[in-house]
Protein backbone atom coordinates (compact mmCIF):
# COMPACT_ATOMS: atom_id res chain seq x y z
CA UNK A 1 0.00 0.00 0.00
CA UNK A 2 0.99 3.39 -0.75
CA UNK A 3 2.16 6.09 1.62
CA UNK A 4 -0.69 8.96 2.21
CA UNK A 5 0.16 12.33 0.85
CA UNK A 6 0.71 14.75 2.77
CA UNK A 7 -2.85 16.56 2.26
CA UNK A 8 -4.45 13.04 2.80
CA UNK A 9 -2.10 12.63 6.12
CA UNK A 10 -3.44 16.38 7.26
CA UNK A 11 -7.39 15.74 6.51
CA UNK A 12 -6.93 12.49 9.02
CA UNK A 13 -5.49 14.71 11.52
CA UNK A 14 -8.27 16.98 10.96
CA UNK A 15 -11.15 13.70 11.14
CA UNK A 16 -9.19 12.68 14.05
CA UNK A 17 -8.14 15.74 16.35
CA UNK A 18 -10.65 17.90 17.00
CA UNK A 19 -8.87 20.35 19.57
CA UNK A 20 -7.78 22.95 17.06
CA UNK A 21 -9.18 24.42 14.06
CA UNK A 22 -8.32 24.07 10.15
CA UNK A 23 -7.26 27.57 10.14
CA UNK A 24 -4.59 27.09 13.34
CA UNK A 25 -3.20 24.64 11.19
CA UNK A 26 -2.93 26.83 8.61
CA UNK A 27 -1.28 29.83 10.55
CA UNK A 28 1.28 27.27 12.17
CA UNK A 29 2.27 26.16 8.83
CA UNK A 30 2.90 29.72 7.71
CA UNK A 31 5.27 30.69 10.83
CA UNK A 32 6.79 27.81 10.34
CA UNK A 33 7.60 28.47 6.79
CA UNK A 34 8.45 32.31 8.07
CA UNK A 35 10.22 30.73 10.99
CA UNK A 36 12.51 29.05 8.77
CA UNK A 37 13.17 31.52 6.45
CA UNK A 38 14.04 33.82 9.05
CA UNK A 39 16.39 31.54 11.09
CA UNK A 40 18.20 30.18 8.06
CA UNK A 41 18.28 33.56 5.66
CA UNK A 42 16.04 32.02 3.14
CA UNK A 43 15.12 35.28 1.25
CA UNK A 44 13.73 34.13 -2.50
CA UNK A 45 11.12 31.21 -2.83
CA UNK A 46 12.65 28.06 -3.10
CA UNK A 47 10.97 24.89 -1.23
CA UNK A 48 11.46 24.27 2.29
CA UNK A 49 12.41 20.49 2.56
CA UNK A 50 11.99 18.89 5.79
CA UNK A 51 15.42 17.37 6.12
CA UNK A 52 17.25 18.31 9.34
CA UNK A 53 19.36 21.66 8.13
CA UNK A 54 16.29 23.31 7.67
CA UNK A 55 15.05 22.96 11.71
CA UNK A 56 14.78 25.18 14.42
CA UNK A 57 13.69 24.85 18.25
CA UNK A 58 10.83 25.25 20.00
CA UNK A 59 11.85 28.95 21.12
CA UNK A 60 12.91 30.00 17.27
CA UNK A 61 9.63 28.29 16.20
CA UNK A 62 7.46 30.48 19.43
CA UNK A 63 9.68 33.64 18.27
CA UNK A 64 8.21 33.68 14.72
CA UNK A 65 5.10 32.43 16.36
CA UNK A 66 4.97 35.76 18.05
CA UNK A 67 6.56 37.94 15.10
CA UNK A 68 4.36 36.53 12.54
CA UNK A 69 0.56 36.72 14.51
CA UNK A 70 1.79 40.11 15.37
CA UNK A 71 2.01 41.38 11.55
CA UNK A 72 -1.05 39.16 10.21
CA UNK A 73 -3.51 39.99 12.98
CA UNK A 74 -1.94 43.09 15.12
CA UNK A 75 -3.35 44.30 18.28
CA UNK A 76 -6.14 41.11 17.66
CA UNK A 77 -3.47 38.24 17.95
CA UNK A 78 -4.58 37.53 21.51
CA UNK A 79 -8.47 37.24 20.59
CA UNK A 80 -7.85 35.10 17.72
CA UNK A 81 -5.28 32.90 19.11
CA UNK A 82 -8.43 32.54 22.34
CA UNK A 83 -10.85 31.91 19.06
CA UNK A 84 -9.04 29.21 18.22
CA UNK A 85 -8.17 26.93 21.42
CA UNK A 86 -4.76 28.30 21.52
CA UNK A 87 -3.94 29.77 25.07
CA UNK A 88 -0.40 29.21 25.95
CA UNK A 89 3.06 27.65 24.27
CA UNK A 90 2.13 24.34 25.67
CA UNK A 91 -1.40 24.58 22.35
CA UNK A 92 1.63 25.27 20.14
CA UNK A 93 3.90 22.42 21.29
CA UNK A 94 0.58 20.14 20.99
CA UNK A 95 -0.59 20.94 17.58
CA UNK A 96 3.54 20.54 16.29
CA UNK A 97 3.79 17.06 18.03
CA UNK A 98 0.42 16.50 16.27
CA UNK A 99 1.85 17.61 13.33
CA UNK A 100 4.88 15.49 13.67
CA UNK A 101 2.67 12.42 14.54
CA UNK A 102 0.98 12.55 11.32
CA UNK A 103 4.11 13.10 9.57
CA UNK A 104 3.73 16.32 8.89
CA UNK A 105 6.79 17.56 10.65
CA UNK A 106 9.61 16.00 11.25
CA UNK A 107 11.85 16.31 14.55
CA UNK A 108 15.23 15.86 15.72
CA UNK A 109 15.89 13.00 18.68
CA UNK A 110 16.67 16.08 20.95
CA UNK A 111 13.37 17.75 20.55
CA UNK A 112 10.67 17.18 23.17
CA UNK A 113 7.11 18.65 23.70
CA UNK A 114 8.37 19.89 27.05
CA UNK A 115 10.60 22.51 24.96
CA UNK A 116 7.08 24.44 24.64
CA UNK A 117 6.14 24.77 28.31
CA UNK A 118 6.78 27.84 29.52
CA UNK A 119 7.50 29.19 26.32
CA UNK A 120 7.72 32.98 26.15
CA UNK A 121 9.46 33.10 29.87
CA UNK A 122 6.45 32.19 31.30
CA UNK A 123 4.17 35.38 30.07
CA UNK A 124 0.78 34.74 29.71
CA UNK A 125 -0.64 35.14 25.70
CA UNK A 126 -2.15 38.38 26.96
CA UNK A 127 1.58 39.69 28.21
CA UNK A 128 3.36 38.16 25.24
CA UNK A 129 1.00 39.78 22.67
CA UNK A 130 -0.12 43.07 24.32
CA UNK A 131 1.12 45.62 21.88
CA UNK A 132 0.03 49.04 20.59
CA UNK A 133 0.09 50.53 17.59
CA UNK A 134 1.96 53.32 16.41
CA UNK A 135 0.95 55.07 12.95
CA UNK A 136 2.88 57.29 11.53
CA UNK A 137 2.39 59.58 8.41
CA UNK A 138 4.64 60.04 5.60
CA UNK A 139 3.66 63.57 3.90
CA UNK A 140 6.36 62.53 0.57
CA UNK A 141 4.23 59.31 -0.27
CA UNK A 142 0.64 60.69 1.27
CA UNK A 143 0.13 57.38 3.40
CA UNK A 144 0.40 55.96 6.79
CA UNK A 145 2.61 53.16 7.94
CA UNK A 146 1.43 51.17 11.21
CA UNK A 147 3.90 48.98 13.22
CA UNK A 148 3.64 48.01 16.77
CA UNK A 149 5.41 48.00 19.91
CA UNK A 150 5.47 46.22 23.30
CA UNK A 151 2.81 47.84 25.53
CA UNK A 152 4.58 46.08 28.72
Amino acid sequence: MQDPKPEQRFETLMQECHEYPREAYAFLFDALDHSVRHVHGIEHYEPILTDDRHHVGAHQLLESVRRYAILEYGCLTSCVFASWGIHDAEDIGKMVYQLIDYQLLGKRDSDRLDDFVGGFGGMTFEDVFAIEPQLEYCQEKDQWTASYRSAS
